[in-house]
C-alpha cells in the first residue's frame, strides 16, 4: 500500500447503510456476539447503522450467501465487551431516568 493509498483510506467515508457488507462464512467474526438476527439485508443494515451511530463497532454476517433478493439468515454482531451496551441500545432502554 503506497502513501497515497493510505491517505485516501483515512479520508474515505465509511460505507452508508446501503453499502454495509455482509460477511459470508468469515471466521474472523466467530468470536463476536450476536445481538440480533434478521432475514433481509435492508433491515439488517438499518439496525447495523443504529449500532454504529451508538459508537460501537458492528458487522453483519451470514453462514450462507444471501439469495438474489437479499434474504437469508443475517446476524448483527458486536465484540463481546459491547454486547450489553448494544442490547440496551437496540432494546430502547433509557438509563438516564
Amino acid at each position: 500500500m503506497g502513501l497515497f493509498d493510505r491517505i485516501r483510506a483515512v479520508f474515505r467515508p465509511k460505507p452508508g447503510p446501503g453499502l454495509t457488507p455482509v460477511h459470508v462464512d468469515d471466521p474472523r467474526f466467530d468470536g463476536w456476539e450476536v445481538v440480533r438476527d434478521f432475514v433481509d439485508v435492508r433491515t439488517a443494515r438499518a439496525w447495523h447503522q443504529a449500532v454504529e451511530e451508538g459508537g460501537m463497532e458492528a458487522v453483519l454476517t451470514a453462514d450462507w450467501p444471501l439469495d438474489r433478493y437479499g434474504r437469508g439468515d443475517i446476524a448483527l454482531r458486536v465484540q463481546g465487551d459491547d454486547w450489553s451496551e448494544a442490547e440496551m441500545l437496540l432494546s430502547n432502554l433509557d438509563l438516564d431516568d
